[in-house]
């Protein structure tokens, strides 16, 4: 199996569960012990920074962070290499967020990892204004 040809398929996948607010489809995409780093650095879904574990940490982050919101994202590239890869892309939700988004996925095609990498204090800030 040629896994870097693969590497961008979950991460388009969760992207389109997350619009479709298909919760089921979205944790189907991940292994039983990924982690997601969303943003990384932590975030008030993730205060330690150490990473959402395992699918109930999934679960938990999309019924807090996911689910409440009208989600889309805009993505602008996708570079696959090996068995990553970086989506650009700007997340609207009350107004518009740049963001790159790595994934590492395992050999049955699960996200074993996913790091966003966004600004959130500027999050927080348009949030409370």
């Amino acid at each position: 199996m040629q896994i870097h040809r693969l590497a961008g398929n979950p991460g388009r996948a969760g992207t389109s569960a997350v619009m479709a607010g298909d919760r089921g489809a979205w944790l189907s995409c991940y292994a039983d012990d990924a982690v997601l780093y969303d943003p990384v650095g932590g975030s008030p879904l993730d205060a330690q920074g150490a990473g959402v574990r395992g699918l109930d940490g999934l679960d938990r982050f999309w019924r807090q962070g996911i689910a409440p919101n009208q989600v889309r994202f805009d993505v602008t590239a996708v570079h696959a290499a090996g068995d990553e890869a970086a989506v650009v892309a700007t997340v609207p939700i009350r107004f518009p967020n740049d963001g790159v988004f790595v994934c590492t996925i395992n050999h049955d095609n699960q996200v074993v990892s996913l790091r966003g990498y966004w600004d959130v204090q500027r999050v927080l800030s348009a949030l409370s204004a």
